[in-house]
């Protein structure tokens, strides 16, 4: 197929889908009437859009956290003590790796070898090996609306198969689930393959069964300049809407100051929704914010600080959901009991901060033309390369370096912008690569860069990188100079 952003022919899309489905055997079990009418029947408590729209109603924040075992039982019983003890509001079914490179007969190894061994041997839930019916007994045994989490270059037969198990969000993108991901997969494919599962959750919305998407915002989740992810969050909005997805959360990972987190989140809803009304898109639109995805600190109590900073900064900056990171997050995959821990810990802050939300001043405003500012720099240059055409524009966006996410390990990707913080914390661009910034932001960017300089009594320089990635593990937000 050419790469063109232009919805899906029904015999394009029933072309790829009566291959697809032979991927597993799973597949054969997926037969979308019988699925439309499943989802049909599932509670109004149990669908994720329908849960999303209330709390963006309300003016509240959910929390969400990330969550999967290799087997059934263990799994349920593992979102079952989210739900039950943690307090969860949305739950999540994290998949594990090898189904992200569809590689199911390692999955099935992994299914056995947890069997044997009694604990779970892959990290995550295998969704393509369990199928439908698995998927179906995880939904009816809880009481909250699933998602599908992984990291899916190519998700097709995964989003199959979680639709028609009953789950309603599907988290991912051709951009947030390749560059990041993957070293080897061209971007033109992923765009492919993505709209594809666009199309089909299209289908599901025009067959009367609303059905979440979620690009997912944090990218590399390390010093990634908000008009970066905010670009690519709109154009993976603007892709799935054209393919006919209807209810969509954009989302943002923390950085670490309060201004430009809130700021970015705002400036994302904004930008976004003008977006989708230019091109004539109506979209349902809410946001999740990631808390803090770099490194953590190994101590449990400092770990909580961190957790909390996040979940305070998601309340006020009026986010939809909230993605919580867990005490265990330096050491790996943590305990279920670990897991509610954080959960607990993020409601006690959205709680006590339910209704507040960070006051327009000057430094916010700022912070948000800013922002504004420099996503527009990029977007513009990625419709001109594409010459309208989103889809094409971003593979040539990628391909020149207009588009660059820091440490990616996609041979597909510049690599060659460096970002660092400022005095306050803030994530500025240290080196723009190719992106096309006009010269009032480059010049911008570098006067925050050498007044931290300044402060330090040091050049501005790839140290304040290194600095900056490991500063948050060692408890502070800025990667000072040791005698500073």
């Amino acid at each position: 197929m050419t790469l063109q952003n232009k919805r899906l022919t029904e015999e394009e899309f029933l072309k790829q889908r009566q291959e697809i489905l032979t991927h597993w055997p799973t597949g054969k079990d997926v037969d979308l009437q019988e699925a439309v009418d499943y989802l049909k029947k599932v509670p109004e408590h149990k669908n994720f859009a329908a849960k999303l729209r209330k709390a963006s109603e309300e003016g509240i924040t959910l929390a969400q956290p990330r969550a999967g075992v290799a087997l059934v039982d263990e799994h349920i019983k593992l979102l079952q003590y989210l739900q039950n003890e943690g307090g969860a509001d949305l739950l999540p079914n994290t998949i594990d790796s090898y189904t992200r490179q569809n590689r199911y007969n390692e999955c099935q190894v992994g299914i056995e070898e947890s069997i044997k061994e009694n604990r779970s041997m892959l990290n995550g839930f295998p969704v393509v090996n369990h199928g439908v019916k698995n998927c179906r007994k995880v939904l009816e045994a809880v009481e909250l609306p699933l998602q599908a989490r992984h990291g899916t270059p190519d998700a097709r037969l995964l989003t199959e198969i979680i639709h028609a198990g009953g789950w309603t969000s599907n988290e991912g993108g051709g951009i947030s689930y390749n560059i990041p991901y993957a070293k080897s997969v061209s971007l033109e494919k992923t765009i492919l393959d993505w709209q594809y599962c666009d199309r089909l959750t299209g289908m599901y919305e025009e067959m009367g069964v609303e059905i979440n998407r979620e690009p997912f915002g944090p990218l590399t989740g390390t010093l990634v300049p908000p008009s970066m992810s905010n670009a690519v969050a709109i154009i993976e909005g603007l892709l799935a809407a054209e393919q006919g997805v209807k209810n969509l959360t954009l989302g943002y990972g923390q950085c670490g100051n309060l201004v430009q987190d809130v700021a970015a989140i705002r400036t994302l809803v904004e930008q976004a929704s003008e977006y989708f009304k230019t091109y004539g898109y109506d979209i349902e639109l809410t946001t999740v914010f990631h808390q803090w995805m770099g490194g953590f600190p190994a101590d449990e109590s400092k770990a909580f600080g961190v957790i909390s900073w996040g979940a305070a900064t998601a309340a006020l900056a009026g986010a939809t959901k909230v993605i919580v990171k867990t005490p265990h997050e330096a050491m790996g995959i943590p305990t279920m009991e670990a897991n509610a821990q954080g959960i607990k810990a993020t409601k006690q802050v959205l709680n006590l901060l339910k209704g507040q939300r960070l006051t327009m001043s000057k430094e916010l405003q700022a912070e948000m033309q800013l922002i504004k500012a420099e996503t527009k720099c990029i977007l513009d240059k990625v419709f001109e390369l594409g010459k309208g055409d989103l889809a094409v524009g971003t593979v040539k966006a990628f391909e020149t370096g207009v588009m660059d996410i820091p440490f990616a390990p996609s041979k597909y990707n510049a690599g060659k912008i460096l970002p660092a913080r400022d005095n306050n914390g803030a994530v500025r661009y240290l080196e723009f690569g190719n992106i096309p910034m006009s010269k009032d932001i480059k010049d911008f960017n570098r006067q925050l860069l050498e007044a931290r300089a300044k402060t330090e009594g040091r050049d501005v320089s790839f140290q304040m990188v290194v600095d900056d990635i490991y500063a948050v593990g060692k408890g502070t937000l800025v990667g000072r100079p040791e005698n500073k």
